[in-house]
C-alpha cells in the first residue's frame, strides 16, 4: 500500500509541475520580418550557461544567419567560408559602448568564438566589408523566440509568474510590456522605426 501511495504521490507531483508553466504567444506588428521575442532577467533566478554553441557563417559577403536569438552565456563561433578575410566587431551591446569587441580578421576555413555573457542586441559587423551587418540578441532567460516572417510567435515551457517581455525588430525601437503567464498566454507587441 506504501508503494502505490508514493507512486500516486509522484505523479500528482509531476502533473502540478507542468500545470505551473504556460505559453506565450502573439503577433509582433508595425514591422516586416522577423522580429524577436524575450522574457526579461528574471529577479532571483539564474540559468546555466548553454553548452552548445552556435555557428554564424560569414558567406557571399553576408553573415548567415542575419539575425539569431541565443540565451546569455553562449559561445558563438564565427566561421569565414568566404576566399577574402575577414572580421568581426560591434561597437557596443544594447548601446553600452564598453561592451563593444573587435575579434580581429581571419582567412577562409577559420573559426573565432566568444561567449556572450551580457544580454541585449549586439550589431554584428566587418572592417573590411562594411556592408555586411547583421544582429545577435542575447536573452538573459532561455525563454525567448523568433518570430516567423508575419510576426508569429510562441515561447514555451514559461514557468507562471510575471514577468517583462520584451520585443527587438532590426531598427525598430525595442519595446517592453509586463505579462502576467498563467498557463496559455497572448502578448501582442506593436513597434515602430
Amino acid at each position: 500500500m506504501k508503494h502505490i501511495n508514493f507512486v500516486a504521490l509522484i505523479a500528482i507531483a509531476a502533473c502540478s509541475t507542468a500545470a505551473f508553466a504556460g505559453t506565450i504567444h502573439g503577433k509582433v506588428s508595425g514591422v516586416s520580418g522577423v522580429s524577436v521575442v524575450y522574457v526579461e532577467a528574471i529577479a532571483g533566478k539564474t540559468f546555466p550557461a548553454p553548452t552548445q554553441h552556435l555557428v554564424i557563417d560569414q558567406k557571399g559577403l553576408m553573415f548567415t544567419p542575419h539575425i539569431v536569438a541565443i540565451e546569455q552565456g553562449t559561445t558563438v563561433e564565427f566561421l569565414n567560408s568566404d576566399s577574402v578575410a575577414h572580421n568581426v566587431f560591434w561597437i557596443s551591446i544594447s548601446g553600452n559602448k564598453k561592451l563593444g569587441h573587435n575579434l580581429g580578421t581571419w582567412p577562409q576555413g577559420q573559426k573565432q568564438s566568444f561567449k556572450f555573457d551580457n544580454p541585449g542586441y549586439v550589431p554584428l559587423l566587418c572592417n573590411v566589408h562594411p556592408e555586411m551587418a547583421a544582429y545577435i540578441i542575447v536573452s538573459p532567460t532561455p525563454y525567448f523566440a523568433e518570430t516567423d516572417k508575419s510576426g508569429v510567435f510562441k515561447i514555451d515551457n514559461v514557468p507562471d509568474g510575471a514577468y517583462t517581455v520584451t520585443a527587438w525588430h532590426e531598427g525598430a525601437k525595442p519595446k517592453s510590456n509586463p505579462v502576467k503567464i498563467a498557463g496559455d498566454t497572448a502578448a501582442d507587441f506593436t513597434l515602430s522605426k
